[in-house]
């Protein structure tokens, strides 16, 4: 697949301590914190624990000690890995760390500013991505799909802009949101937290992001240099894929009492990517009212959040987000949420021409030899009992049924009439009265 490479700008590694963008006292209360967790006493370590480059780490080492809160400890000798001199808390020093984390768990690598963040948003933008018609065709490539539907799909993902996928279940709108996720192919910088007003929101998330980088630095003994600013991971483009279990609150920040901290809801942690809603009416909230809290991010490309305290803030909202429901739209959205979603795409089934080739496609890989007078018998006479409404499930659903019952009886891979009735007879349940 021609998958695109990554030419988004890198956020620059900070060379001053003002470069960072934060205040003082925050940065020395997590390189406190820092030590005071992990146990670390030498520079070259607590740099590459705070993801700071080392001039700066040694400055706020520096600042500590002036301070009375670290204490060198005197080199490490010859004998030792490294020549580094070691630190250690004070009495203070471990006061002071302990009244930190009592405000605050958080430790570790130091959070982008928000503003900052901001800035490195708009470089990596969705909406600065071209994706060509080979790229998605590529990624598609596994789907046997309508001629017109890559034509469709092609602008709705190079705008960046929302897209409804609706029709029928069972024909593939969850792959082909994943295929438009593969098309994308180029990597971004993700934050590990991100600050506002003293606050620390947690952003990278393993299960959300896929690292992709090799390795952003090089260490030869007291010199560690990045090509880029570590607070960021370079990742794939990320994915969130929700379903029935999507809920508004999902979609605040969520605040962990304990540690003190925030940690990105859902949309914020799938900036620079996609947000697949899939399965849109199957949540506990309406239809109407989920797609009313993406109103304001969806037009002007921003969203509010709110901490604790009620305070209200703007992050930036660059999301391609994918509706995908089986239902009509006209029955679960007024025309003023649908005037919103830019672009609407209607995912039918295949006619009888793409349901054989899915058919024979499913067959190979799985090892099912085809027999024609089973084919005509499941298209002549199982097919008109259901008006010849064809699916893109169904030749993986009959196929798998039918290597079930070969497994079971010991018989080879080979379709017959037989094997069809019973397969068919799993696919849809009778309307029938029960006595009870």
């Amino acid at each position: 697949m021609n998958m695109q490479t990554s030419n988004v700008m890198a956020p620059p590694a900070p060379k001053r301590m003002e470069d960072v963008g934060l205040n003082p006292v925050m940065m020395r209360d997590i390189v406190l914190k820092t030590m005071f967790r992990k146990n670390t006493n030498v520079v070259t370590d607590l740099a590459r624990a705070v993801a700071l480059p080392i001039g700066i780490t040694q400055e706020l080492i520096d600042m500590a000690r002036a301070q009375g809160l670290l204490e060198a400890m005197g080199t490490l000798g010859a004998g030792a890995v490294t020549n580094e001199m070691p630190y250690q808390l004070t009495d203070a020093g471990k006061a002071r760390a302990l009244d930190a984390l009592a405000q605050s768990e958080y430790f570790g690598p130091m959070p982008v500013p928000l503003a900052a963040y901001q800035e490195q948003v708009k470089r990596q933008s969705i909406r600065n991505i071209q994706v060509a018609r080979d790229q998605l065709t590529g990624a598609m490539g596994h789907l046997v799909l309508p001629d017109d539907l890559i034509g469709n799909l092609g602008p709705a993902v190079s705008a960046g802009r929302s897209i409804l996928m609706y029709g029928p279940p069972g024909n593939g709108k969850s792959s082909i949101s994943n295929g438009i996720r593969d098309a994308m192919g180029d990597k971004i910088y993700v934050p590990r937290a991100i600050e506002y007003s003293g606050q620390v929101i947690t952003v990278y998330d393993p299960i959300v992001h896929s690292k992709a980088e090799a390795g952003g630095e090089e260490a030869t003994g007291l010199r560690l240099t990045s090509r880029y600013d570590r607070r960021y991971v370079l990742c794939q483009r990320p994915t969130v894929i929700t379903g029935g279990e999507l809920s508004l609150d999902m979609l605040d920040l969520v605040y962990n009492p304990t540690a003190r901290t925030y940690q990105a809801p859902l949309q914020l942690k799938s900036t620079g990517g996609i947000f697949i809603v899939d399965d849109l009416g199957r949540q506990a909230e309406p239809p109407q009212k989920l797609v009313n809290r993406w109103i304001v991010p969806l037009e002007e490309s921003k969203d509010i959040l709110a901490l604790q305290s009620g305070e209200k803030f703007e992050v930036p909202f660059d999301t391609l987000v994918i509706f995908s429901t089986n239902f009509h739209p006209n029955e679960i959205f007024d025309q003023a949420a649908l005037r919103r979603i830019f672009f609407k795409i209607k995912i039918d089934g295949p006619c009888q021409e793409d349901f054989l080739k899915i058919f024979a496609m499913v067959a190979r890989k799985k090892k099912m030899q085809l027999d024609e007078g089973a084919l005509v018998h499941l298209l002549k006479n199982k097919y008109p009992t259901i008006n010849n409404v064809y699916a893109n499930y169904q030749p993986v659903f009959l196929i798998d049924q039918m290597i079930a019952v070969c497994d079971f009886e010991g018989l080879p891979y080979r379709m017959t009439p037989e094997l069809v009735d019973r397969a068919w007879s799993n696919m849809f349940v009778k309307d029938e009265v029960i006595v009870k």
